[in-house]
């Protein structure tokens, strides 16, 4: 079964969670209700040898990405981290799980989300790390969801896409807590629907278009290309990128916490995810990463 099915099969059959889950399967983040009435965050993420990044990378570079993939889920709700725990399955001969622990607790320090428990087990196979960040929803603005999109509304994102793992960004992204919160504070109920970008802008922006029961028109010549990319196929399905792709109703700023905002396509009646390139149209939905499928 691809990932994306059983992602399907997992929100259909996700139901009596009870009143104080707000959002369960489906999303960036779970979004649940306490008693004193907060909204928490709450994601996890895995990392795994061979898969998300190579033997020989650095212990840092490891530890940083571990935590930041499930922070940019956070900043993909507008919410801001709060708390974390980590796993880690190890080789029985590894020397540097204490390297490791260490710069996991920095890095979730550098992004307000201290590490505050975890476990640690040996295996035979690859290293195995898992994150968990729970994280506050915005105080104003409320969770941002991939299911409120509406015809009308623009189609935008942060920074540039493509080339992240060539050029190794995959290992070095910063989270766009920062710019996910500025937007939560400059548009409010504007900011309508977000989704980070880690399948790449056409696969994340289809999960957008049919949780919302929209369509998502894409204008290729507007897509922003990181240094190094030449086509819009490989801005839209590298992957890995790590930016928020958003869409919000009325007047954007270009930019939010120094990093450009640029509108590439809008939404409208109708469903699925489409590129509009001189006059033909692709379907965007399927372009991007897909585990058990690779890249499309």
């Amino acid at each position: 079964m691809r990932e994306s099915e059983l992602h399907e099969h997992i929100a259909r059959h996700s139901s009596g969670l009870g009143s104080d889950v707000v959002v369960g399967p489906g999303d960036d983040c779970a979004v649940v209700r306490t008693p004193t009435g907060d909204v928490l965050l709450l994601t996890v993420d895995q990392l795994i040898e061979g898969r998300h990044f190579g033997a020989g990378t650095p212990i840092d570079a490891i530890a940083r990405k571990a935590v930041a993939r499930s922070v940019s889920d956070i900043a993909a709700m507008a919410g801001e981290p709060a708390w974390s725990v980590a796993t880690a399955a190890l080789p029985t001969d590894d020397t540097h799980a204490a390297d490791l622990y260490d710069r996991l607790a920095a890095w979730a320090r550098r992004w307000r989300c201290p590490l505050v428990g975890g476990d640690l087990a040996t295996t035979a196979g690859p290293v195995s790390l898992t994150v968990t960040v729970i994280g506050r929803a915005h105080r104003a603005r409320g969770p941002v969801l991939r299911s409120t999109a509406k015809p009308g509304e623009g189609v935008y994102v942060t920074g540039a896409l493509g080339g992240s793992l060539a050029s190794g960004r995959h290992l070095t992204f910063e989270p766009r807590v920062d710019e996910a919160r500025a937007l939560g504070d400059t548009l409010g109920d504007r900011l309508t629907s977000m989704i980070d970008l880690s399948d790449g802008l056409g696969r994340d922006a289809g999960r957008v278009a049919r949780a919302s029961g929209v369509r998502i028109e894409i204008d290729a010549a507007l897509v922003s290309l990181a240094d190094g990319v030449t086509t819009w196929r490989q801005a839209l399905g590298d992957g890995e990128d790590h930016e928020l792709c958003f869409t919000a109703l009325g007047d954007v700023p270009g930019e939010v916490a120094g990093t450009p905002i640029t509108r590439v396509g809008r939404v409208v009646e109708g469903a699925g995810c489409v590129v509009l390139d001189h006059g033909a149209e692709h379907d965007a939905s399927e372009m991007g990463w897909e585990h058990e499928g690779g890249r499309q």
